[in-house]
């Protein structure tokens, strides 16, 4: 494996834009330079200025390069695809501009990447963690989520030669196993990759392992986190959206939780995996505080298993 480990905002809190607890990215910039990584994932759209010579600045000043944008918002809604479109030319062309890393002998697509995420449902939100439980798209809003995801990967190859990867998350309408297979099947590999991410996979019932093995053959880029067992048993027991579950602390520093990283770096190994994998640990960014230490933590414990 030839493996280049990043990081990303959300492990600052940084998630919902409309937040007003979020810290300044400049402050994100900071300590993950500070906490050996090289790069570092945008976030989502509207929180680093769509200013690509400050940003590019404050990369090239911190020895950092973006390895990927993100769409985060509601991918099932017709309505949206105005909206969508716009999102991805506005990030695709701010990404193209930014230093980047390295490429690797063996990866499948250059960086930057465009991660692709449906978010935005009461309904699922709530749900997030059960699949017996969780409401399932019709086939109509499917098909129209399928035509929204498509728009935006062709645009974002056609326009800026960025590949597109869609990452299943919790709480959104790709979610668990058979939502995750029946993606597989509407969005070929030619149009778009996946983003498998180890959290949301254990999150939604499935083993990582296994996971990345399945789907090897669409695996473009990978994010890594982890869950605290014992919150994680405690808030599937409550009516909790999953952002209200990470502050309560269900994502931890890897290394401290139930998912068995040696094996998923030995599941890397087997299938071939070249490229970068993202750590992310979703939580409030009112405990900011200990962000710094964490990540750096995160890191750490994958250089001691051979990342």
């Amino acid at each position: 494996m030839t493996i280049t480990i990043t990081t990303a905002p959300c492990c600052w809190g940084v998630d919902d834009v409309n937040n007003p607890n979020l810290p300044a990215w400049e402050r994100v910039f900071d300590e993950a330079a500070a906490a050996g990584y090289g790069g570092l994932e945008l976030g989502p759209y509207g929180y680093v200025p769509l200013n690509h010579q400050q940003v590019a600045k404050a990369l090239t000043d911190r020895g950092l390069f973006i390895v990927a944008g993100t769409i985060f918002d509601d991918l099932v809604s017709p309505a949206k695809r105005e909206d969508l479109l716009r999102q991805t030319d506005e990030i695709c062309a701010m990404i193209i501009t930014l230093p980047q890393p390295e490429q690797v002998t063996g990866q499948r697509f250059r960086t930057p990447y465009l991660t692709v995420m449906d978010w935005g449902h009461d309904e699922r939100d709530y749900a997030a963690g059960h699949s017996d439980r969780a409401p399932r798209l019709s086939d109509g809003a499917w098909a129209g989520m399928v035509a929204n995801i498509k728009a935006i990967a062709e645009l974002a190859s056609s326009k800026y030669g960025v590949r597109a990867v869609i990452h299943p998350h919790a709480g959104g309408y790709i979610e668990f196993a058979d939502e995750i297979e029946r993606i597989a099947i509407d969005v070929p590999a030619e149009t778009a990759g996946f983003c498998l991410d180890t959290g949301h996979t254990y999150y939604a019932g499935m083993d990582p392992v296994k996971t990345l093995r399945r789907y090897a053959e669409r695996l473009d880029y990978a994010h890594f986190k982890d869950i605290d067992q014992a919150v994680f048993e405690r808030v599937l027991g409550q009516k909790i959206r999953f952002f209200e579950a990470c502050a309560e602390g269900v994502m931890c520093p890897i290394g401290r939780g139930v998912i068995d990283y040696p094996a998923v770096g030995r599941v890397l190994q087997e299938i071939g995996y070249h490229g970068f994998i993202t750590v992310e640990q979703e939580r409030d960014p009112l405990s900011v505080a200990g962000s710094l230490q964490d990540v750096k933590e995160s890191r750490d414990y994958l250089r001691s298993v051979g990342f």
